[in-house]
């Protein structure tokens, strides 16, 4: 079957997302409405062409530069096939092997990489009031670069996660969920359990949380944020998706039960996160060298995640929801109980039973990104999907 866009054109030609281009994402909650469904769009359509063997390229040469200060698979492999998907070729930043190590500056750092870079895609999670705030530090410095004549382009940036929001995860979780629900315009009313679920590890980012809450409030959905005491996220995100579900007319609610989240739920995301107060001081531990104060903070919590090892997406928990078949989801890899760990966040046979959904929703981060990328860099991107579409340039020769 020939590849068919002119639906996504169609849907592109009624939003208005003029903004985007040669613009920066950094958090969802930042974007309009339309500019998220364009994204979603593009996406889509970029699917579309690459699985009938339609170029997507549309760059001839350049860079995009990732720069990751966490471990990453999915994200770090997404970058990459978004990046190759649309012709650029990808440059790890390693900070061990730069200047960074020397003193170098962020703006002489930013610099320096941008000579021949389109994109830059930044993860910088650990760090509380760090990760969000270094990515404008990136992209004020090119910017003025710019505009210094240093650089003949403005490299844009995309949010590969930071401390506040992971936005190409959170928008890869939904538009798999739009697809399994049949269209946006079905999500209105259904209910989605954000909760968290036990880990016997430590210090995982709040990002992931957030940006769930921050972004699944848009669609009208009725969001329960549910975690034992004292696992709060921040609360300036609380605040944003209570004001989202206000303007969608859906809701947000929080709960320290996780089967009352469950209950009725139609969409079930169990993820172990650390406590926002507990990120504050470890970032503040790690700021003043107190390895000792790290070790020690660790210790606490550890101990503290073991009085909920209850908090676990088990097949019991599982029976209360919609039917007892909501869609689960994970931004994975998860603590699987019995296989990567002993109790984890998951049942070794829940998880078995939805795997192939969660790596098809794992499959739509490139493409997000992709999309990303895309708006950032076409002034006219109908037109542009559709001069792919009449050159049909085969990706592959077949």
């Amino acid at each position: 079957m020939a590849a068919d866009i002119s639906k996504y054109i169609d849907i592109l030609n009624e939003l208005d997302f003029s903004d985007m281009y040669e613009n920066d994402f950094f958090l969802t909650w930042e974007k309009t409405d339309d500019e998220l469904k364009a994204i979603f769009t593009v996406a889509d359509a970029l699917r579309e062409l690459r699985e009938n063997n339609v170029s997507t390229k549309i760059f001839d040469s350049g860079l995009g530069i990732s720069l990751f200060r966490d471990n990453s698979t999915r994200t770090r492999f997404s970058f990459a096939s978004a990046c190759n998907l649309l012709g650029l070729e990808v440059q790890d930043l390693d900070e061990g092997k730069s200047q960074i190590a020397h003193g170098e500056t962020v703006r002489e750092t930013a610099n320096m990489i941008s000579f021949m870079a389109d994109i830059i895609g930044i993860r910088d999670d650990m760090y509380i009031g760090k990760g969000n705030a270094y990515m404008h530090q990136v992209t004020e410095a090119v910017r003025e670069g710019y505009a210094d004549g240093v650089l003949d382009h403005i490299p844009t940036l995309v949010n590969l996660q930071c401390d506040i929001d992971h936005p190409t995860q959170a928008m890869a979780d939904l538009l798999h969920v739009i697809h399994e629900f049949g269209g946006a315009e079905n999500l209105k009313g259904k209910k989605v359990a954000m909760t968290w679920a036990y880990s016997p590890s430590y210090g995982k980012p709040l990002s992931v949380p957030q940006g769930v809450i921050g972004l699944f409030t848009r669609l009208g959905m009725d969001v329960v944020l549910a975690h034992p005491e004292g696992y709060d996220v921040m609360s300036d995100v609380e605040d944003i998706a209570k004001e989202n579900a206000k303007k969608s007319g859906g809701s947000f609610t929080k709960t320290n039960s996780m089967e009352e989240a469950f209950k009725d739920a139609d969409i079930v995301y169990p993820k172990s996160w650390a406590p926002f107060a507990a990120m504050e001081k470890r970032t503040e531990l790690y700021g003043n060298g107190d390895m000792d104060g790290v070790a020690e903070l660790e210790k606490e919590l550890l101990a503290q995640n073991a009085q909920h090892k209850d908090w676990a997406c088990t097949e019991d928990m599982m029976k209360l929801t919609k039917n007892g078949e909501a869609l689960y989801l994970h931004c994975l890899p998860a603590d699987i109980s019995g296989i990567s760990c002993e109790s984890g966040e998951v049942d070794a046979s829940v998880f078995d039973r939805y795997r192939v959904p969660l790596y098809k929703e794992a499959s739509y981060k490139p493409y997000i990104i992709a999309a990303m990328i895309f708006l950032s860099k076409q002034k006219n991107p109908q037109a542009t999907l559709e001069e792919l579409l009449n050159a049909a340039k085969p990706r592959k020769v077949q």
